[in-house]
């Protein structure tokens, strides 16, 4: 057993537990999550999506192979044993390739899957949802699950070329917008029982016709709405009396858990109703890099009140002027007037800027703000001013601000641990 296919298993004996998978290529957000399983003994699951890790770069400019070579190079830099990470690839389907025509966009998620597999990944969410060149924005179950068993079909046979543990996978697309949502919300209806039943049925129908009865029963999630988001002003949280109709599915599918997009700002107790319902499979990815930046823009002001000729907030000046200046990554997210949207640039809860930290212009200007405060005592009143939570644990002693940083996303992943595991 693994600790994702253990999932269902403790499941069904009354045990639920859950697993945190974080959705980030951030270098600290990965230190952080790799030194918090190093800390408690735990799995660290790491997902790349298909936009943001694939065979041609993705905008991270990364290949699979890079990132697991990223990961692997910080789990052993962290000390955390190589046996508690996992890879996984999220939304793995002709995304990225959509204004293609459907053979041509399958082509290339079928490389990409190839690049995922060779490169160590096992947990695999099949997605060919979308329409590709002249189809439908969304496809129906039939047409999503023959792309999704040919996108198996390919994951197998490299897996097994490779040698090793063959994949997990997990099916099904009915999900938030990536990213979050693009206004205020005022609730969200989670997915029917019976949308449920037909998306596995279907699957598991062309599966077995495709000869792929093996790769199914390696099926183990299942990607649903339980009726959680979040926007660029606000969050809905998990409402478990909505859903049980919706949990009550895996009584009759034993394979099966759901897995949970979206989870972020949730807190621990929604966190652990959603485990306890059958969702133990929390993606987390824009909560981590907003924590992240709201520390980064804490100690740019702490740096711009305490050291003489650091500036006004040159941090925060910095990326606003990298924003401005490309602004794809955010302008048709953030509606409104010219300072709503500045200020949805700094602090919408999507966090849209997390795209933005690679620029040379930003890494230069966090390289700045970490050397300026580099072994600087930070007096105690005024951490209290401007990072509060963290004043106790990092005031009056010499400072590492990269410590900080580490420090306040795990902050948010021990909120997902105490869900995932209420007895330890």
């Amino acid at each position: 057993m693994t600790p994702l296919s253990d999932l269902v298993r403790l499941r069904r004996s009354g045990t639920p537990r859950g697993i945190t998978s974080v959705c980030s290529a951030h270098p600290v957000v990965l230190r952080a999550a790799l030194r918090f399983g190093r800390d408690h003994a735990a799995p660290v699951l790491i997902e790349a999506t298909c936009n943001q890790v694939n065979h041609q770069g993705g905008y991270t400019g990364m290949t699979p192979a890079d990132f697991a070579a990223l990961v692997r190079d910080l789990a052993r830099q962290e000390g955390c044993p190589a046996d508690l990470v996992l890879l996984g690839g999220d939304h793995l389907g002709p995304n990225p390739w959509r204004d293609l025509p459907a053979e041509a966009a399958m082509a290339e998620a079928e490389a990409m899957i190839a690049a995922f597999v060779a490169a160590g990944f096992r947990k695999l969410h099949l997605d060919a949802s979308m329409g590709c060149k002249g189809e439908p924005a969304a496809l129906d179950d039939e047409t999503t699950a023959t792309r999704a068993a040919r996108l198996a079909a390919v994951a197998e046979a490299v897996a097994r070329d490779a040698g090793g543990p063959l994949p997990l996978y997990v099916i099904g697309t009915e999900v938030p917008p990536p990213g979050g949502a693009d206004h205020a919300l005022d609730g969200i209806e989670p997915t029917s029982a019976g949308a449920a039943r037909k998306t596995i049925a279907v699957h598991r129908a062309t599966f077995a016709a495709a000869g792929l009865q093996d790769a199914f029963a390696r099926a183990i999630g299942l990607v649903v709405q339980p009726g959680v988001e979040f926007g660029n002003h606000n969050v809905i949280l998990y409402d478990r009396s909505k859903s049980a109709a919706l949990s009550a599915v895996l009584d009759d599918e034993a394979q099966f858990v759901f897995e949970a997009h979206s989870t972020d700002y949730q807190g621990t107790p929604p966190l652990a109703a959603l485990v306890e319902d059958g969702f133990p499979i929390l993606k987390v990815g824009p909560e981590l890099t907003f924590v992240l930046r709201e520390a980064l823009y804490a100690l740019d002001l702490i740096a711009s009140d305490l050291i003489a000729g650091y500036g006004a907030r040159p941090l925060m000046q910095a990326m606003e002027s990298v924003m401005l200046a490309d602004p794809a990554n955010w302008q048709r997210h953030y509606g409104g007037d010219a300072p709503t949207q500045r200020l949805l640039r700094h602090y919408s809860l999507s966090d849209r800027i997390r795209y933005y930290w690679p620029n040379p212009a930003a890494q230069g200007a966090v390289d700045r703000l970490v050397a300026a405060l580099r072994g600087v005592t930070v007096p105690l009143p005024l951490f209290r001013q401007h990072f509060p939570a963290a004043a106790a644990r990092f005031a009056d002693r010499p400072l590492d601000a990269t410590e900080v940083l580490i420090w306040r996303v795990g902050e948010s992943l021990s909120a997902y641990h105490a869900a995932c595991h209420p007895q330890g």
